[in-house]
């Protein structure tokens, strides 16, 4: 079976846990007689490209229009380039008609006259990150993806979260194959209720334009439900797993401090719950002082946390490093007495399993995907600072409560393979075709 998948990202290009997802998945998904063709907005040469195809999409030729403009009327100090691309998509209002104008900058205030046009096959530039034109890339894609499902043969369509959706519709469009959409996060995840219409609009037209729904959790599962208005009929819950956690170069870390290492690593943002983390730690800090805390991550909140901290005044015993990745990731875990993820909405979570790996004992949200299977980690409420700190401070005060969760911890993680996930995919995958 061949399945044409669009995506985001793809390693060793993340920016956190949709790419290692995918990456997880597509891997195991190889093992499964399954053939990936993998779509990302940009490639840059150096994926791992062992196990499928991976193809970017600006490297992918489409049709464009572009316009020469009259030099009398083109001052020395005025570059204006306009492409205009044919698509049946329409464009959101906000993006300022970015199907048309592509890169338009001028000092001059002259009237410009259209000297001629050509029609031809080009390719559009993808950044492939999120910055600030992350929807005019959105729809580029999605008209790309057009063309991309014209050049390959494939069985079946598969999107990974909002970015991708418009993607995989216009593929179906034109390819009248199913759609499988992969929901990992919903813009009620990342934004609690003061959602931006745009990206909602989005993920409700990929969950209703979809012939089939993953969601990574059932708390995801129910959100779809009451968010979205899916047929739960149309839904299924499918777990992510989690890698064995290699370093490129082997090696041993030194932890170079008797004290404990209490550790917070994702997206320094609202969906994450990094004050909570914060107010728990100035908590811990007045029962205990021999104990670190790190706040690994990037993100809009990470001005307003240091400031936080500064006024709990325990800057001393606390910790930024930016983001991390690769095996700073792994030496961080390996040296950390205590994982913590406090997040307000977490679809799944992957951090935790990748904590676990490390024989690290874990405390985690109610308010996660990942609570649903795990057994060895302390759940609490992200909002409930005092349940935190007591339990980080139970963790790193006694030794018996720490030697029993890294006694299960490292057996309990190693049952959640990626393995399970990919083959109930490749069920929803033959389920699907059966209906088509």
């Amino acid at each position: 079976m061949k399945v044409l998948m669009f995506g985001w990202e793809f390693p060793p290009h993340i920016s956190g846990g949709l790419g290692t997802a995918c990456y997880g998945l597509t891997r195991a998904m190889a093992q499964q007689d399954l053939e990936i063709i993998f779509i990302v907005p940009r490639t840059w040469g150096d994926e791992e490209t062992e196990l499928m195809d991976v193809v970017g999409a600006n490297h992918v030729p489409v049709s464009v229009r572009k316009y020469i403009f009259n030099e009398e009327a083109v001052s020395s100090e005025t570059n204006i380039q306009y492409v205009e691309i044919d698509s049946n998509i329409i464009p959101y209002v906000t993006t300022e008609e970015y199907y048309n104008i592509i890169n338009k900058r001028s000092s001059s205030s002259k009237q410009l006259q259209k000297y001629y046009q050509t029609e031809q096959s080009d390719t559009i530039d993808f950044e492939g990150g999120y910055g600030t034109n992350l929807i005019k890339e959105v729809a580029d894609y999605a008209y790309v993806a057009r063309e991309i499902a014209q050049k390959f043969e494939f069985d079946i369509i598969h999107s990974h979260d909002w970015l991708t959706y418009d993607a995989g519709i216009a593929a179906k469009e034109v390819s009248k194959k199913p759609l499988v959409i992969h929901v990992h996060a919903t813009e009620f995840d990342r934004s609690g209720m003061h959602v931006n219409q745009v990206v909602y609009d989005i993920e409700r037209r990929g969950m209703h334009g979809a012939d089939a729904v993953i969601t990574v959790s059932n708390l995801t599962r129910s959100t779809v439900i009451k968010h979205y208005g899916i047929d739960e009929s149309k839904i299924t819950t499918v777990y992510n797993g989690v890698d064995n956690v290699q370093l490129s170069t082997p090696r041993e870390f030194v932890k170079n401090t008797d004290d404990k290492i209490v550790t917070f690593l994702g997206r320094i943002t609202f969906q994450k719950g990094p004050e909570y983390f914060i107010e728990a730690a100035a908590k811990v800090l007045q029962r205990k002082k021999n104990v670190k805390f790190v706040m690994a991550g990037s993100g809009d909140m990470l001005e307003k946390m240091m400031w936080r901290a500064s006024e709990l005044g325990i800057s001393e015993n606390f910790y930024f490093t930016g983001f991390l990745r690769g095996d700073d990731v792994i030496h961080m875990l390996s040296i950390s007495d205590v994982y913590v993820m406090p997040s307000v909405s977490e679809p799944f979570g992957i951090s935790p399993l990748e904590a676990m790996r490390s024989n690290v004992p874990v405390i985690i949200s109610k308010q996660s995907g990942v609570s649903e299977i795990l057994k060895h980690a302390i759940k609490i409420d992200f909002w409930d600072v005092d349940s935190m700190a007591d339990a980080i401070y139970g963790i790193v005060s006694y030794q018996g409560l720490d030697s029993m969760f890294k006694t299960f911890v490292k057996s309990e993680v190693d049952s959640i393979k990626w393995d399970s996930a990919a083959i109930k995919v490749k069920q929803i995958y033959q389920e699907t075709l059966s209906k088509a």
